[in-house]
């Protein structure tokens, strides 16, 4: 804009509002992760260059975890058939290869164009599920330390599981007892593991040791 000032032509120069006095986008509170470039509306524009980086490796993150799932779990997972593709062929190459990096990259450009939430979920899912089974096969482990240790425990079995064959464990308990003993494989010990899984796949929680027994076992 320009102007006659005492003969002198001046020129005028807009000045925008001061980054930090700019008016924030709905749902954000915070300017610092915004480009301090005004767009035609009066807000603030695109996120900040460095919090497009962060985007990207959460996404090159997610594809890695992605790429550390089995064929099977993939299989579960609905996602574009590039990426089933290019997850696929990841496990065809070695891990810490030069290949597997340049084909971690290529799966973090493909999940640019993929919308992450689902994945993400499916992720947690599996996670949950993992976290949970782990619980369960460590207090297997346990039930069967204890009463290969005490047959007394085969009662707390039997008032959790019924149907439970009170012989045929009492039997498993000498052998794998008789096992230890002899350094011999332990094959008893695995078929009572073997047993108690099955009987919780009836669809009852293990019994639980007692505070009695916890004191003891401390």
């Amino acid at each position: 804009m320009n102007g006659d000032v005492g003969g002198w032509k001046a020129i005028i120069i807009p000045v925008k509002k001061p980054y930090k006095d700019r008016p924030l986008p709905r749902g954000m509170s915070e300017p610092e992760e915004l480009d301090p470039e005004f767009d035609d509306s009066g807000f603030y524009g695109r996120p900040s260059k460095s919090q497009r980086k962060r985007d990207v490796e959460a996404l090159q993150d997610l594809g890695a975890k992605l790429v550390e799932l089995s064929a099977d779990q993939i299989k579960k997972i609905e996602m574009p058939e590039e990426l089933r593709a290019a997850l696929k062929e990841a496990h065809r190459i070695p891990p810490r290869t030069e290949g597997r990096r340049r084909q971690l990259q290529y799966i973090g450009r493909i999940m640019r164009k993929v919308d992450p939430e689902p994945l993400q979920a499916a992720l947690d899912k599996i996670a949950g599920l993992s976290a949970a089974e782990n619980a369960r096969m460590h207090q297997r482990e346990r039930l069967r330390d204890r009463l290969i240790a005490d047959e007394k425990v085969i009662e707390e079995i039997i008032a959790k599981f019924p149907q439970a064959d009170v012989q045929y464990l009492r039997q498993q308990r000498r052998n794998a007892i008789r096992e230890h003993e002899q350094q011999k494989p332990p094959k008893a010990y695995r078929e009572i593991y073997r047993v108690l899984r099955e009987l919780e796949a009836d669809g009852s929680n293990l019994p639980v040791p007692t505070e009695d027994h916890e004191e003891d076992e401390a």
